[in-house]
């Protein structure tokens, strides 16, 4: 008798643990809508509506015209190290040599790569919620299990020092902090992270990355870089990079500085995934660096004015409460007082994904359900995006949520 076989494909499982970015997701499913002709505005991306500022890309444009367009070191180019070493000692108080910081295709290459050298099996990893969508999926991919700690609307989406000591255990190995935040757009004070440090000052095992990719778009109080706190440093990876505050996202840059011994692992784990960014983009990165900070000033003002508008709509919706950002270009609404409900046309509203949904394909405006977010009762609206489409938006959001009966 032959036997019988099967080209069953079989994946890691670790792969097959990991969930899909619902960001990209929505986003996918407001351009299919578009293309079908809907009148779809989408404020679901975390991107910048402002064209990267000239002497960036002249300075990219100038390194093809040069024909610098071969590899670099596998860390990044001496030049952009260097510069980014002067930029961490000026704007943040942090020496670090060159050889302690990583150039990777952008910020979210970093922090996977830091993840993936810090953290292992039976690892814990402490992500405040509402928390950016891709952490938790990169601790799974690195085989440790995350941990969400979840925060309120009442401390404006920020850890306590009393949640993070209730949170830590002998299992705990790295901490995430975003500030300013990826979905909420709150902003730590230096005494807020003062007092976070510490708690983790009696928790050697307990590593930090500091995710401060919103540094440069902060509406109040001065950004403090964690790793600059009194004993912080070596037990802190500083995730930073161009995207959001230069308007560079399609640029692909982003670096990470940290203790040698965490640079070299991750610099080796790079040099078989990807190896250096873009020539270019490094190149690029080097004039952002440089360049007089004009434009970045004028797009966080720009920001400022649209948090305003947004916030303002927002909180004068029944059912919704809404604390004011201090940074980034997302509001982070709760909306549980809506959960629960069925539109006159029946649809059952039991989460914000069913909310989300709605809003999309009944009233043409794409955001991101809190659930992709760790944080089921609200979800994120980024107002990167014109006036114009921000005025449209809000009033369907408030013809739809008073709609709901």
């Amino acid at each position: 008798m032959t036997q019988k076989t099967t080209n069953e494909m079989r994946l890691n499982a670790r792969v097959e643990n990991v969930a899909p970015s619902a960001t990209l997701a929505m986003s996918a499913r407001a351009s299919e809508l578009r293309r079908e002709g809907r009148p779809v505005i989408v404020l679901s991306a975390g991107e910048p509506d402002f064209d990267t500022p000239a002497p960036i890309s002249e300075a990219g444009a100038k390194a093809i015209r040069n024909g610098f367009t071969n590899y670099t070191a596998n860390a990044g180019m001496p030049e952009l190290r260097e510069a980014i070493a002067g930029k961490l000692q000026r704007d943040n108080d942090l020496r670090y040599d060159p050889d302690q910081i990583l150039c990777s295709n952008g910020a979210k290459q970093s922090v996977a790569l830091a993840v993936h050298v810090l953290t292992g099996e039976g690892d814990e990893v402490l992500i405040p919620a509402p928390h950016w969508v891709s952490y938790p999926e990169m601790a799974k991919l690195a085989g440790a299990e995350p941990k969400r700690v979840p925060t309120s609307v009442e401390s404006g989406y920020k850890l306590t020092p009393e949640a993070l000591d209730d949170a830590i255990t002998d299992r705990t190995r790295l901490i995430v902090l975003c500030s300013p935040s990826n979905p909420t757009g709150a902003a730590y004070s230096p005494d807020e992270l003062e007092a976070l440090a510490e708690v983790l000052r009696s928790h050697e095992q307990v590593y930090v990355l500091s995710d401060e990719i919103y540094e440069h778009i902060r509406f109040a109080g001065e950004h403090q870089a964690f790793a600059a706190l009194p004993g912080m440093k070596n037990r802190t990876v500083t995730i930073n990079g161009f995207s959001k505050a230069y308007a560079m996202t399609g640029w692909r840059l982003g670096y990470l500085a940290a203790p040698a011994r965490i640079t070299d692992a991750a610099a080796k784990v790079q040099s078989q995934f990807t190896s250096a960014p873009s020539s270019i983009s490094q190149k690029a990165g080097v004039a952002a660096l440089e360049m007089d900070h004009g434009p970045v000033r004028e797009m966080r003002d720009a920001f400022r004015e649209r948090r305003d508008l947004v916030v303002e709509r927002l909180r004068a919706i029944d059912g919704v409460r809404c604390p004011e950002p201090e940074g980034a270009f997302y509001v982070f609404p709760d909306v549980s007082a809506l959960l629960g409900r069925e539109t006159v046309s029946g649809r059952s509203i039991e989460n914000s994904t069913d909310l989300c949904f709605y809003l999309l394909e009944e009233h043409n405006v794409a955001l991101v359900m809190g659930e992709a977010f760790g944080a089921p009762d609200g979800l994120r609206l980024s107002y990167a995006a014109s006036r114009e489409d921000l005025e449209k938006a809000l009033d369907r959001i408030e013809e739809g949520l008073a709609a709901l009966p």
